[in-house]
């Protein structure tokens, strides 16, 4: 069960893993995009799932410095350099993504850009979390 109300109309197709809206009330806690390195700033792989991994981390550890977990998270957005690296990871993302945040399926948006600040960085992911009043 969701702590947040999830937004489907009942008359549309289902979604496969990301919601199309979430309603929440509570403390709201914004998370800057976080890129595929490690704590200290370094890059432990150029795989794109290798980086989504160290990315879904380290919004999992960002949310816990603001007493949140993944069940928090109303929206994410996901920036990636190459689409084509995330359609043919699918389902490898799938099992990266329950590692770090469970069942818990936000609302969710996918952009492609041509490159990222960091010239390694393949993904970055923002996130958005409330924690219920």
């Amino acid at each position: 069960m969701s702590i947040h109300d999830i937004l489907h109309p009942k008359s549309w197709k289902a979604t496969p893993g990301y919601a199309n809206g979430i309603g929440a009330r509570g403390k709201t806690l914004f998370l800057g995009g976080m890129i595929g390195w490690n704590a200290d700033q370094e890059f432990e792989t150029d795989d794109f799932l290798g980086q989504v991994d160290q990315a879904l981390a380290n919004i999992v550890a960002v949310l816990a410095e603001g007493g949140a977990g993944p069940e928090h998270v109303t929206r994410l957005t996901w920036f990636v350099t190459d689409k084509r690296a995330y359609l043919d990871a699918l389902s490898e993302l799938g099992r990266v993504y329950r590692k770090h945040m469970g069942r818990s399926y936000p609302a969710m948006s996918l952009v492609q850009v041509v490159a990222l600040v960091e010239d390694r960085a393949l993904v970055e992911i923002e996130a958005t979390a409330v924690i219920p009043d």
